[in-house]
């Protein structure tokens, strides 16, 4: 197999909403069939990584999405700014990173940090103070991930896949 070549970063739109279906489809199967259950995983996919959720989604203004694409044009890894969906722990100038994906090629290659990189730059330019990111509490490669660039733990939220329920803790990063 050859080498992961370096993704070229965008904002994404509307139109980008197959390619974010599809990333967050895969990265999301591939990162927890270990432990999540077949059917309501797979339900869960269905609904929460629809395109036309994501084609919503991209023309809302309130969200922001940058996507990672081959010079091919493939689709490799994308970020997903939202309003914070954590009543009991965010506050008024909060902005939620609500998902971070990128393709296994990729992971350990440092377009993780440079997608962060420039998560962090869009959340300062929509005027956030402070960014969350909820992570699964058994996601010890993601939580590093966050921890080394400056998250720390503020509590924790139960993420539910179809009726199943998953203990997340909600980490917060000042921008």
């Amino acid at each position: 197999m050859t080498e992961a070549p370096p993704l070229v970063w965008r904002r994404a739109g509307p139109d980008d909403a197959r390619a974010l279906s599809h990333l967050g489809r895969a990265t999301f199967l591939a990162t927890f069939a270990v432990d999540h259950p077949g059917g309501p995983l797979l339900d869960f996919l269905d609904e929460a990584h629809d395109a036309a959720l994501y084609r919503q989604w991209l023309a809302d203004p309130a969200f922001h999405a940058i996507l990672g694409e081959t010079p091919l044009g493939a689709p490799a890894g994308y970020a997903l700014l939202a309003p914070p969906g954590h009543p009991h722990l965010s506050r008024a100038d909060d902005i939620e990173l609500l998902r971070i994906y990128l393709l296994p090629p990729w992971q350990g290659s440092g377009e993780a940090g440079a997608l962060m990189a420039r998560v962090l730059e869009a959340a300062r330019a929509r005027g956030a103070a402070r960014m969350l990111i909820a992570v699964y509490q058994h996601n010890s490669r993601a939580r590093r991930f966050y921890e080394r660039h400056g998250f720390a733990s503020i509590g924790e939220t139960t993420f539910m896949v179809g009726d199943v329920a998953f203990p997340d803790m909600v980490y917060a990063r000042d921008l």
